[in-house]
């Protein structure tokens, strides 16, 4: 018989191999898998991406982290009732952004950080500023380049600051009268930022000839942790709530509420008292300005201390109303999303320079 070539065996790894290859071809191309060739490792699609927003949702740009502090975007509807909008900081979505948030001190002095493409007509720009006009450089540029301000001023387009209302019946009062078995110090001030040009400085090294007061503060080298902070404003019998500007429109922060909340009696020095009365019961705090001289405002604070009735008198617009903070600048950004979603008319802000820099001159 003619000699016969061996039938070769079929070997299944072969098999294995074809069907191996052809799957991975498949997936590839399908989009089911690509290749990182830095990581020399597979990653499927189903990796997170942007958060598109929903359509009719009003989309709010964060162009900076105000301060570089970053929050919850999706924070609005739970925290502040606020729905419809998408808060975002993807600069891609520039284009369709119905607004977009700048806070004044982010930006830098020759503009060149702001947004260089062109504003769609829809488009509103939002100046935020909460800080005192004396301690904010002035920028040229910014007239007729704004939309819409943010401030704490009364006539801000959105105006966001701490505020009085009215308790519901069933508030309790955690603070008082319970906090006056804590006090243990008389007067004090906690400051970081000393400028001896500063009105505040100057009353305050002449209060201390006449009263003890205890001072914290970085500047005296006494920082606190937010706890620390807390627990020292209800040691204390009166606070030196004292701004860092004077001339200016509205200007009255923390410094103020923060010990009204906390259960001390602010002395305020900052905006006269009639602008302080537009905010707080004019029984609530004790201004620089009621008294002659600091030895006088030292005088009526030590014979506070020996009458605890006449104290006690400062604490009466407890009974009424209580007193809502402000969550910077989560809330801010919200609202300026608010705004944005439900005003939609034309509007430019023409003399924004004049109008924060200037100083006080209604008198009334």
């Amino acid at each position: 018989m003619p000699n016969q070539e061996p039938t070769a065996a079929f070997n299944p790894i072969y098999l294995f191999l074809f069907i191996s290859v052809g799957l991975n071809i498949f997936l590839v191309y399908s989009g089911y898998l690509s290749t990182d060739y830095n990581t020399l490792s597979y990653t499927t699609t189903c990796t997170t991406l942007k958060e598109k927003p929903l359509e009719n949702s009003t989309i709010l740009l964060i162009w900076i982290w105000p301060f570089g502090k970053k929050f919850d975007l999706n924070s609005c509807s739970a925290k502040f009732n606020i729905d419809g909008c998408h808060l975002t900081v993807d600069r891609e979505l520039y284009d369709d952004a119905h607004g977009v948030l700048i806070n004044h001190r982010d930006i830098k002095n020759d503009l060149s950080n702001l947004p260089t493409k062109p504003r769609p007509f829809f488009q509103k720009w939002i100046w935020m500023h909460f800080e005192s006009p004396e301690n904010t450089r002035r920028l040229d540029g910014l007239n007729n380049l704004f939309n819409v301000t943010l401030n704490y001023r009364r006539d801000a387009d959105i105006v966001l600051r701490e505020q009085f209302i009215i308790k519901s019946e069933d508030t309790e009062d955690k603070i008082f009268p319970q906090v006056l078995d804590k006090k243990d110090k008389l007067v004090c001030w906690i400051v970081s930022n000393w400028n001896e040009r500063h009105e505040r400085v100057a009353y305050f090294n002449e209060l201390k000839k006449h009263i003890d007061i205890y001072a914290l503060g970085r500047h005296f080298g006494k920082q606190l942790s937010d706890t620390q902070y807390k627990e020292t404003l209800t040691r204390c019998k009166f606070y030196l709530s004292f701004e860092n500007t004077n001339l200016h429109y509205d200007y009255i922060t923390e410094k103020l509420f923060n010990p009204l909340t906390l259960g001390s009696v602010p002395v305020a020095l900052g905006a006269p008292r009639y602008i302080y009365e537009r905010f707080v019961p004019k029984d609530a705090f004790i201004h620089v300005k009621d008294f002659s001289s600091p030895q006088k405002l030292a005088e009526h604070l030590l014979s506070l201390d020996k009458n605890v009735d006449e104290y006690k008198k400062y604490f009466q617009w407890r009974k009424h109303f209580e007193i809502k903070l402000v969550s910077y600048p989560e809330e801010h950004a919200c609202r300026a999303c608010q705004y944005i979603r439900t005003k939609k008319d034309y509007q430019v802000f023409r003399n924004l320079n004049n109008w924060y820099w200037d100083a006080i001159n209604d008198g009334t």
